[in-house]
């Protein structure tokens, strides 16, 4: 399979030379053998290399290649693609106009098949020029890829063989709790920040036991939890509201059409992970067909 994986990565090289690309992704889990790239790709504008989050890049690998992490879940192609756009835009790596050439396959085959051409501002339809400004002012890079992350994890997993959806709301907390009510007893109350902090790795499984609980999480800038079971009282009122998507995406859309805050859903029913900011929808990863 090392013969079609060099195939394909000359090709991607070409066609993001071509388009004049501001960068070249591959994903990580489908050319194991990183080791063994051609040596062309070192030459190529804006690698970034697709990885889980506990897969290590080379020392050397990383001289000339960006890694952007995404979830210890199984994923779409499409699903893939989307969170490491999704987290590069918001890590400051990709911006509205760039194009991207994306280099991706299906982990279980074991070689890249397929080559996706994306233009950033396109794809992503809410995305202004001083969206990153925006977003980084609300919450902090590594704290929406953390939250990102857990949502894909509660998605893919659920808890106790039962389907969960829940939302976290990220950033400005002051205004999101003046438009949210309490449901339950606060879980996280009499907790220094750094015990209920989102980025703390051990948390991360008393974060999916409540996620079983109605209502949202709500979470500072610094990935602190406040609280969770927390009911959202603004609701967006549009027609022009994608058909389909239930009450936990009508109040995410809500809360962030009248905050800074941004939201992250995961659906019950369909296990899709989307993500909203002033008021509409950034990016939709949508479950794997089992």
């Amino acid at each position: 399979m090392q013969s079609i994986n060099k195939i394909m990565i000359d090709y991607s090289i070409k066609i993001a030379q071509e388009v004049k690309a501001e960068a070249l992704l591959l994903c990580l889990d489908v050319m194991k053998d990183i080791a063994a790239l051609p040596e062309e790709i070192k030459k190529a504008r804006g690698v970034v290399i697709i990885a889980r989050e506990d897969e290590e890049l080379p020392d050397d690998v990383k001289k000339y290649a960006r890694k952007l992490d995404i979830p210890n879940v199984k994923l779409t192609r499409v699903g893939t693609v989307k969170i490491a756009i999704a987290k590069g835009i918001v890590s400051g790596f990709f911006k509205k106009g760039d194009k991207i050439v994306c280099l991706s396959g299906v982990p279980k085959f074991g070689y890249a098949d397929s080559i996706f051409v994306l233009d950033v501002g396109k794809e992503f339809e809410i995305l202004t020029s001083d969206y990153i400004n925006d977003i980084i002012e609300s919450v902090r890079p590594e704290v929406f890829n953390a939250a990102l992350n857990i949502a894909c994890e509660i998605a893919a997993q659920g808890r106790e063989s039962r389907k969960i959806g829940t939302i976290f709301v990220l950033g400005d907390e002051e205004k999101v709790l003046q438009l949210s009510r309490q449901m339950i007893i606060n879980p996280f109350l009499g907790y220094t920040e750094d015990q209920r902090n989102l980025l703390n790795p051990e948390l991360s499984e008393t974060i999916k036991e409540f996620s079983a609980i109605d209502g949202a999480f709500i979470i500072k800038e610094n990935g602190a939890i406040i609280t969770a079971g927390r009911h959202l009282n603004a609701a967006l009122d549009s027609r022009d509201f994608p058909i389909g998507l239930g009450s936990r995406h009508i109040a995410a859309a809500g809360i962030t059409n009248v905050t800074k805050a941004v939201a992250i859903v995961i659906s019950e029913s369909s296990g899709n992970v989307s993500v909203f900011k002033n008021g509409k929808l950034f990016v939709t990863i949508e479950k794997p067909v089992e």
